[in-house]
């Protein structure tokens, strides 16, 4: 019987795409990687995740785990051999148990986060992780890659969010590791290890993670600044003033919110005059557990310091949830906008915050040098240290040359990283589009280790192979 066939009585004959219809899942999110593959098949259940798995140890098929497919760094797309199986978990969507007072939601793999974001409130709770793409990225799409978001600063990564997991090895066992337990020092910690190893060792197919109380009352402001170094020292008063109710602090580059407001009219800054055209922006949001006055309290004496001080410009405070949402909307069109203004080379990396305002000035200045007229585009969450360090083309630049600059981008740019103590990559993961770089900024031993658990855990090397290790 052809392989097709066994996949079929697994999963159900329309549950094995073959064809034109593998399309969508042969291209990832921003059009950079494509590859092939011998099928994608989508199982409703673990246990036929793990029956594929079992099938394709037999017969030596490597295997690509997708979910919503919005990652940046390739790490979803099969390679162009057409050997692989992609093994879609779309339809392992359900919430399996919501515990209010253990404070957690267990959840499949396939979950749109959006979705377990609504399930949560639904019940009184909040669950933290909130990025640009949660309308359509899956709960096993963020713990491959550990993603951050907006809010890692109060609640961390996805990492720090997730108690226990579920997980289908290489050879097709199941790992039934789902514990909503905040203690459990029995030995090696396996939740970690598969947490940020974009599917190379093993198939996330479940999730316990952690949920928290609403909170009673938030503030949130758009901030224009001077500097960057401003921002820094207007982070420090905050996280003073604020504590563990402070939640979230974006930065982004004056000139990429015009780009925003530019090509989506129906958006506007909350500025005018001398302060919209600021060289930089912040927003700033708090969490309060008392009351709204207690909020607002603490928000007007740390922001009316900072403005005292001369570090903050213009505040504009969101009064309404219609304000908040619009402020937020600002920041999060920003990944949209960037695509409809063409392609650049995009940088996911975290910083020493005491280090990010020299980077970003020594890093812009050694790519004037190399690179005149070249743009630059910066936002990220300043709170955690996450800058999404872009580079588009310069106004006599065509696309085609300035990707024809890439690998000399990249080396400044993640060279200049590595100089500052950083990382080239806080959020987006490896996958292929890092992979190389790694063997520059890793230490012979690190690599050796990541190898060597990657050896002990899929011999066979089938799990998503060309990801995050070069093989």
């Amino acid at each position: 019987m052809s392989t097709l066939k066994q996949l079929e009585q697994i999963v159900g004959a329309t549950q094995v795409l073959t064809g034109e219809a593998m399309t969508p899942y042969l291209i990832d999110w921003r059009g950079r990687y494509r590859g092939e593959a011998l099928a994608v098949v989508r199982p409703g259940s673990t246990e036929e995740v793990a029956a594929v798995m079992r099938l394709c140890a037999e017969q030596r098929i490597p295997v690509v785990p997708s979910g919503g497919n919005t990652g940046m760094c390739g790490g979803a797309t099969p390679d162009e051999t057409g050997r692989a199986l992609v093994v879609c978990l779309a339809r392992l969507n359900r919430v399996r148990e919501l515990d209010t007072d253990n404070d957690t939601i267990t959840v499949e793999a396939g979950c749109i986060l959006q979705a377990v974001q609504e399930a949560a409130r639904a019940a009184g709770r909040l669950f933290p992780l909130s990025l640009a793409a949660e309308g359509s990225c899956t709960i096993g799409g963020n713990l491959s890659t550990n993603a951050g978001g907006t809010q890692v600063l109060r609640y961390g990564n996805t990492r720090e969010l997730a108690l226990g997991l579920e997980v289908v090895t290489p050879q097709g066992e199941i790992w039934h590791g789902l514990r909503g337990l905040r203690k459990d020092n029995t030995g090696y910690d396996l939740r970690d290890l598969y947490i940020g190893s974009e599917g190379t060792l093993g198939i996330i197919t479940a999730a316990t993670m952690k949920l928290y109380p609403m909170p009673v009352a938030q503030r949130i402001a758009m901030l224009a600044l001077n500097s960057l170094e401003d921002a820094i020292a207007v982070l420090s008063r905050a996280r003073a003033g604020f504590g563990a109710s402070l939640t979230g602090f974006e930065v982004m580059m004056g000139p990429v919110l015009k780009a925003v407001v530019r090509l989506y009219p129906q958006q506007r800054l909350p500025f005018e005059g001398p302060s919209a055209d600021a060289p930089w922006f912040a927003i700033l949001e708090l969490s309060d557990s008392e009351s709204a006055e207690h909020a607002q309290a603490r928000f007007e004496s740390v922001l009316g310091a900072a403005i005292e001080e001369g570090l903050v410009v213009d505040a504009a405070i969101a009064e309404n949830i219609a304000q908040s949402k619009a402020i937020w909307h600002l920041r999060e069109s920003i990944p949209l906008a960037e695509a409809e203004l063409g392609k650049s080379i995009k940088h996911d990396v975290s910083i020493p915050i005491s280090l990010i305002g020299k980077f970003v000035k020594t890093t812009n200045a050694a790519l004037q040098e190399k690179f005149p007229g070249i743009q630059h585009i910066v936002f990220g969450h300043l709170g955690d240290g996450n800058l999404h360090y872009n580079v588009a083309r310069a106004p006599n630049q065509t696309e085609q040359e300035l990707l024809a600059n890439q690998y000399e981008v990249y080396q400044l740019v993640h060279d200049s990283v590595h100089a500052h103590d950083g990382s080239i990559s806080a959020e987006h993961g490896v996958g292929q589009l890092k992979r190389d770089e790694l063997t520059r900024y890793k230490s012979e031993l690190e690599l050796r280790l990541m190898k060597q658990i990657k050896q002990a855990l899929d011999p066979l090397g089938l799990m998503n192979p060309g990801k995050v290790l070069q093989t």
